[in-house]
């Protein structure tokens, strides 16, 4: 089978905000090109394209990440057996949460410690895993009818004794190592009590970094009482808040060979094998292309869309075309940071390939917006958004066909 790479190049432009704030409220940075720039982590990227799954794909694709794994292995317990109590349901989830990822699932100390102090009771604190964890639905629906069999009616001892069983303990084991949700293939997940159960991502998500010279501002705001009388002129409320904007060049590979693997994982027999992954490539294509991380959003308003995209298909390797901003783009006499940043994108990535000899049978797709970006189209077939993701899932089954 051809080993299949998606290569995603993103410029985009988003004006006065603070998308990813560090410990102090001030928007990340970085230096690089010997120049600080704006930043915006990986992490807050994921998480926004992990949220715009939830307009793309149906929830039984999407997993959760929490502590509170009982309580949600606890909800699908009721749905199954609505006679059971919450209470009595948290405590069967706690033992099949033990039993098929080898966590402690206990209350946390510091609500516990709260909770006395408050003179409140303590046994209805919820226990939890020491650390997030991440399940997919089908996960928790399986291991939720396990749980429900095992436990003859709601008896935790029954249940307790069901777990001893090897086979059904190798049964709880596998519901959590199958049927992998789209966000768990795509970013992976690591099990710290039970190594075997990690999965690896199959996506890798750059920091987004500005191609420009970019300082942090402060904007100075007072906010008036309402109540305040005529003759009280002082402000009810004073504050600061940092910003910066930037042109930004944000990039994401996409493993498709892994991410098959990882979906693949208990695929039923009347599935097809190819369909899942189909799907989510293009997820992940619309989701990182559009999604926009929300710090400050209700301060700034910042929504806005990537001006060009560049999506390739490889044979071998990712390939960042970072380096065409490792000198800081500069503002032109006319205009801002786009028309040069896409001249420089598209000079660097056709030097870069031509020198490699990366480009041979690879194909390149250009969604992109405005007359800012025309240096860029000549790199490959001009798309919109919907057709870039028709595309790019047909190449992507094409590719697993059996024989490609």
């Amino acid at each position: 089978m051809t080993r299949t790479i998606l290569d995603i190049h993103i410029l985009q432009t988003v004006p006065p905000s603070n998308l990813n704030r560090d410990d102090t409220g001030t928007p990340k940075s970085a230096l690089y090109g010997g120049v600080r720039r704006a930043r915006v982590s990986s992490q807050a990227w994921k998480r926004a394209t992990r949220k715009a799954f939830e307009e793309l794909l149906p929830s039984s694709e999407l997993g959760v990440r929490t502590k509170r794994v009982a309580e949600a292995l606890a909800e699908r317990i009721v749905a199954l057996d609505p006679s059971l109590a919450p209470a009595s349901a948290i405590e069967l989830a706690v033992e099949t949460m033990k039993t098929a990822t080898g966590s402690k699932i206990e209350a946390p100390k510091r609500k516990t410690k709260t909770a006395q102090d408050d003179g409140g009771n303590e046994d209805k604190v919820t226990p939890e895993s020491a650390y997030l964890m991440f399940l997919s639905r089908r996960q928790l629906d399986a291991l939720a009818a396990l749980t429900v069999e095992g436990s003859a009616g709601g008896s935790v001892a029954s249940l307790q004794k069901y777990w001893k069983d090897k086979e059904n303990k190798a049964k709880a084991r596998q519901a959590v190592d199958t049927r992998h949700s789209v966000d768990i293939a795509l970013f992976g997940r690591m099990v710290a009590d039970s190594a075997d159960l990690n999965v690896e991502a199959a996506t890798q998500v750059a920091h987004a970094i500005g191609v420009h010279v970019s300082e942090i501002e402060s904007d100075y705001f007072t906010a008036v009482d309402d109540r305040n009388s005529d003759d009280e002129t002082g402000a009810g409320m004073i504050g600061s808040i940092d910003f910066n904007s930037a042109t930004l060049y944000r990039y994401a590979a996409v493993d498709v060979n892994e991410l098959h693997g990882n979906l693949g994982v208990g695929l039923r027999n009347d599935e097809s094998p190819s369909t899942p992954t189909q799907k989510a490539v293009g997820a992940f294509l619309e989701g990182f292309i559009t999604s926009l991380p929300t710090g400050k959003i209700n301060t700034f308003g910042n929504h806005t869309l990537p001006a060009a995209v560049v999506v390739k298909l490889r044979t071998r390797r990712p390939v960042s075309f970072v380096g065409a901003f490792e000198e800081p783009v500069r503002k032109e006499d006319e205009g801002g940071f786009l028309r040069g940043a896409c001249k420089k994108l598209a000079e660097h990535a056709t030097s870069l390939e031509q020198q490699y000899g990366v480009s041979d049978g690879e194909q390149t797709w250009v969604f992109r917006v405005g007359e800012e970006t025309r240096a860029l189209a000549e790199l490959g077939v001009e798309v919109t958004l919907a057709g870039l993701v028709k595309d790019v899932e047909a190449a992507v089954a094409a590719r697993l066909e059996p024989g490609a």
